[in-house]
């Protein structure tokens, strides 16, 4: 089971110096990959949880694949539906070349609905427009030239190209926790990228429903990679009330080997609780980073020998 960092690229405070260290530190650690949100519009709407400056994850991620050597790098989530898939499809598999194959493409549909008025995107369609523009991208990563006939736009023989080092592609992960996501997730994705969660909602509601959806459409069961929160705490916290991450250290000790025993390949670690006012400084994170990989990491490598 790899273990990852969601680096927060976006905030007062958050500079390319701050990302830059963050980055290294997380290698240095020796945790297995780092992902970065995606917002292009900071609207009222996501400024109230994810406010400017806002680092564009592509850019900031293709310069980070120059800088890291065994990180695997993605997005976690890229909004599918506000850039056009060709041009998303392009710069994805530029990282993945760059970054000699590195990249990580996890998705969701959006929820700013400010945002989506505002870069001209109709709200109410993001999930039909999700899906066709992921068979686009798919296509793009796996042939040399491509056409496309869909309710929302039309092209001939575009020329495809760098191809993605990954084969077939680089591993999409799908977000989200209703029935469309994980209709999403059978149809789209190698792996189910649920956001913040409680583990007994995970055992006893998410994944049987995962499970018997991919029954039902006779769909090969993806791999479960979720992202979890990273709050460590001096004592332990309400078994009733705490997601999965969030406690002391035997508490999130159990929650990691609860993952692993449902299969879980990655779990990415978040620092962020969604309100501007109570984000982590960069010293607070590296504190629990830190604090993660000597009682946590070190010890799932050393039962991995």
């Amino acid at each position: 089971m790899k273990v990852g960092f969601n680096l927060l690229n976006f905030g007062r405070g958050t500079t390319p110096s701050v990302l830059l260290r963050l980055a290294q530190s997380v290698e240095e650690l020796g945790y297995h990959f780092l992902m970065i949100s995606d917002h292009v519009a900071v609207t009222p709407d996501v400024a109230s949880r994810y406010p400017a400056p806002f680092y564009d994850p592509f850019v900031t991620l293709a310069w980070l694949s120059g800088i890291t050597r065994k990180l695997e790098l993605g997005t976690s989530a890229t909004i599918v539906p506000y850039r056009h898939p060709l041009h998303t499809a392009k710069m994805a598999a530029n990282i993945d070349q760059l970054s000699g194959g590195r990249f990580i493409f996890a998705v969701g549909i959006g929820w700013a609905q400010h945002e989506f008025e505002t870069l001209g995107i109709p709200f109410h369609q993001r999930g039909r427009l999700t899906d066709e523009y992921l068979k686009i991208i798919r296509d793009f990563w796996t042939h040399d030239v491509i056409s496309h006939q869909g309710s929302s736009m039309k092209f001939q023989n575009v020329h495809t190209g760098p191809r993605p080092v990954r084969s077939p592609h680089p591993p999409i992960w799908i977000g989200g926790m209703s029935d469309a996501a994980l209709r999403r997730t059978l149809c789209f994705g190698d792996a189910w990228h649920p956001l913040p969660f409680r583990m007994d909602w995970l055992k006893n509601v998410g994944l049987p429903r995962l499970q018997k959806l991919a029954k039902e459409e006779g769909a090969r069961l993806p791999r479960l990679c979720p992202r979890i929160m990273m709050t460590v705490t001096d004592h332990p916290l309400s078994e009733q009330q705490r997601l999965a991450g969030e406690g002391n250290i035997e508490q999130i000790r159990r929650d990691f080997q609860e993952l692993q025993s449902l299969g879980a390949e990655y779990v990415l670690l978040d620092t962020y609780k969604g309100k501007p006012e109570s984000m982590p400084d960069p010293e607070t994170s590296l504190k629990a980073l830190r604090v993660l990989s000597r009682e946590i990491l070190d010890l799932h490598k050393q039962s991995l020998r």
